[in-house]
């Protein structure tokens, strides 16, 4: 073959988010007969305050994008769907089958936050109830390990992802007769492991060609051992100290790690089995019923604590003006919304309480707020301005993203790696993950996506880049 058939048969990838949230990539494959392919992996919302503004633009032709592949249901991977669909979007979104079951009531429960958020602030709604429903009936959910024939030269495949269940990696086979064919794997948000199910070894028939990958780095500047497990120690504390505990914790994934965690210290004795626990928020609790439908471990089929209450309105009132000591986990992870909110404007003024966070608080949170603010500080707490007297407490024992040391044996494993995308993790974070890579890993290029540059690739690897247009 001519090396200006290679030369022509190249896709683009180009990245919209400059961060952490508003997950979207875009691919643009051109073939040597002059024919394209256009499509993304992801389309999520971007939560920080100071990018919201990124939620209404989709830097491409909606309609020219000839189909989506999802890698797993968190709304800043998958919360601008709705708006695809709006804009003109009218294909078929690809997705593992575990996330097509989880991924309806998380849309239905960002449509309700979002049109909140629009009323309170006098603006139109991001999309409608309607497109929510078009955007959903889009979806084909996909087998684990089962190759998908998306287009005549386009084909992907899910792997096992251990983020959360139905999380995958994809990876993705670009080919032309006659020619060597692009292969791209993109992690999505990837973690190792899970304790509800087993994530095997990446085939090998695929860890031997010629690969680039697209790697998350949310954790791209510290390693595992970094991680202190404190919130068993820091629980148990709380309640010797008679507080009550709130735990805001992500609804999916976060919210049942933590309620197995509580089981565990009920089963070694350093809880009392007696001491009520609580899981409050519609969707938390929907998830949580939802385990049962899942592909998971049978021994973890009972992950539950004893003395568990899920939470209605009724309910939360009395737990609101209640004293006792008691443990309650809710939504919203961040504290920013859902009832996570309203317990923390009730407790956070009181002595007798710890607000424990189990996960990412992005900037402009409310968790990230009350961690800035100093004890006996004023914080406005929906509206309320509310004096800090409970005990803040942050772990990140339960994050479901691999750390540096692990991205890089994750990568060291492929043995014909052509090159390294950087991706998903605050700037900073992305640039040393992606040095990190050059010293230890055997990889030609490495790249950091992001909205600055796109990166022209072919089957043998890098090669261009190029500044985007993005403003």
């Amino acid at each position: 073959m001519s090396s200006g058939i290679r030369t022509r048969f190249y896709a683009d990838v180009m990245a919209f988010h400059p961060e952490v949230t508003g997950s979207c990539i875009l691919l643009v494959v051109k073939f040597p007969d002059g024919t394209g392919t256009k499509f993304i992996v992801d389309c999520g919302l971007f939560q920080e305050k100071e990018l919201s503004g990124y939620n209404t633009e989709l830097p491409f032709e909606e309609s020219d994008i000839e189909f989506a592949l999802i890698t797993h249901n968190h709304v800043d991977h998958t919360g601008r769907l709705p708006f695809l669909v709006r804009k003109g979007f009218y294909r078929t979104i690809y997705l593992t089958k575990q996330t097509r079951i989880l991924i309806e009531p998380a849309l239905e429960d960002s449509y309700r936050v979002l049109k909140s958020v629009a009323k309170r602030e006098n603006r139109a709604e991001l999309y409608s109830t309607e497109n929510v429903g078009t955007a959903l009936a889009k979806m084909l959910g996909c087998e684990y390990y089962e190759s998908i024939q998306i287009t005549t030269n386009i084909k992907a495949t899910f792997l096992r992802n251990g983020h959360l269940p139905g999380a995958a990696l994809i990876f993705v086979q670009i080919s032309y007769p006659e020619c060597e064919d692009i292969n791209i794997l993109f992690t999505g948000d990837y973690n190792k492991s899970n304790i509800f199910f087993d994530v095997p070894s990446i085939p090998k028939e695929i860890a031997k060609l010629p690969l680039i990958v697209v790697q998350e780095a949310t954790y791209g500047n510290m390693d595992s051992s970094e991680i202190e497990k404190t919130y068993a120690t820091d629980v148990a504390k709380a309640i010797r100290e008679e507080k009550t505990v709130i735990s805001p914790a992500f609804s999916l994934g976060r919210a049942q790690e933590v309620l197995y965690e509580i089981k565990l210290m009920q089963e070694r004795g350093e809880i009392e089995r007696d001491i009520p626990i609580y899981l409050d928020g519609k969707l938390a609790i929907r998830y949580t019923n939802l385990y049962s439908k899942l592909d998971i471990k049978e021994e973890m089929q009972d992950f539950l604590p004893d003395n568990l209450t899920f939470v209605d309105k009724e309910i939360r009132q009395k737990l609101l003006c209640d004293h006792n000591i008691k443990i309650i986990v809710t939504s919203s992870g961040s504290g920013s919304y859902g009832p996570a909110q309203t317990y923390i404007q009730e407790y956070l003024g009181r002595t007798d309480a710890k607000i424990l966070f189990t996960g990412y608080t992005p900037e402009g949170s409310l968790g990230r707020r009350l961690k800035d603010a100093e004890d006996g500080d004023t914080v406005e707490v929906g509206g309320l301005l509310v004096v800090k007297r409970a005990q803040v407490g942050y772990t990140r024992e339960f994050s479901a993203h691999a750390k540096a040391d692990e991205m890089i044996e994750f990568l060291n494993q492929f043995e014909n790696l052509r090159m390294v995308l950087v991706n998903h993790g605050q700037t900073e974070v992305k640039e040393q993950f992606a040095k990190r890579i050059l010293k230890e890993v055997k990889v030609k290029h490495v790249g950091v996506l992001g909205r600055e540059y796109f990166f022209r690739v072919g089957a043998y690897g890098l090669i261009k880049t190029m500044g985007t247009k993005f403003e």
